[in-house]
């Protein structure tokens, strides 16, 4: 790197191949400490819709009427379209309502992207966070994407597929083409999408109403976000209670990290405050390199 080149985001030169890309800020004439997973590391994984965790996919978000399902293969077009229908491995963690499993196959995690864990969280390692896990519930982390469900229970649209009473998940607004640029802009953009993806036809047949909860600022992993609740009456099955939480990504610098909470309306399921101390409890993710976000 010479003088001669601008200031901005480079390939890191002291990347180890370990883990995903990364790129480093040069400053215009030395390297800074300011680290982010590159673009087009999050950007060449297609999204799937999902409840299953099939071989060959990890969880990167889901609440209600299906997963997030992060596949192995190039692209970087999200598809609204459901799996085939798989069954999800022992102690992977499904999600309340839609067609379950993922196409591709594989190890669930590329060659060379070492995530790391951290005990009682699941790390989200493109979004540079950690999500608490709740006693009793199960957690996943990944290289784009992390996610903690419990209850699994038989889908009421679908008896052949498992779905979950709660499930909090995330990933980079990006990852969900999202496209906004302050973290109330893309809650306020995500919560139809969520919802309706969360409590979908194919499983809860349809949202019927919804009621706005919440929409307000919030202060997440140090960082200010904003989130929308709405509780959304179903055809089939439970109703539910949906969330999106955006705010800047505390490791990743210029970065709107999404979470999706979706609870269902039942004597079994999480109590709606566990969906706030998961969100209250999200902290900076260690490893993931470092850099400032945006405000709200």
């Amino acid at each position: 790197m010479t003088q001669t080149t601008p200031p901005g985001w480079h390939p890191d030169p002291g990347y180890s191949g370990i883990g995903p890309r990364q790129e480093r800020w040069w400053d215009g004439s030395r390297w800074t400490d300011q680290l982010r997973i590159s673009p087009a590391a999050v950007r060449r994984r297609r999204i799937r819709i999902g409840a299953g965790i099939a071989a060959g996919v990890v969880v990167l978000a889901a609440v209600g009427g299906g997963a997030y399902l992060l596949g192995d293969d190039s692209g970087d077009r999200a598809e609204t379209s459901a799996a085939s229908p798989a069954p999800a491995p022992s102690g992977s963690p499904d999600r309340p309502g839609a067609p379950g499993g993922g196409e591709d196959g594989g190890s669930g995690q590329n060659p060379g992207e070492q995530v790391p864990t951290e005990e009682g969280y699941a790390t989200d390692l493109a979004s540079g966070i950690s999500i608490p896990v709740p006693d009793g519930w199960t957690g996943q982390s990944g290289p784009v994407g992390a996610g903690v469900t419990t209850g699994k229970y038989t889908c009421p649209g679908d008896e052949s597929q498992q779905c979950v009473r709660g499930g909090v998940f995330s990933a980079p607004a990006q990852a969900l083409k999202n496209e906004a640029t302050t973290a109330k802009a893309a809650a306020e953009k995500d919560i139809k999408a969520n919802s309706e993806e969360s409590y979908g036809e194919e499983i809860y047949g349809g949202i019927t109403s919804h009621q706005q909860l919440k929409s307000e600022a919030v202060t997440v992993a140090g960082q200010k976000g904003y989130l929308v609740r709405w509780k959304v009456v179903t055809k089939n099955g439970d109703d539910g209670y949906v969330q999106s939480l955006a705010f800047p990504s505390p490791n990743i610098k210029d970065m709107i990290v999404l979470v999706r909470s979706g609870f269902d309306v039942n004597a079994k399921a999480p109590k709606l405050s566990v969906m706030d101390d998961i969100s209250t409890g999200i902290k900076a993710a260690t490893g993931t390199g470092s850099g400032s976000g945006q405000t709200a």
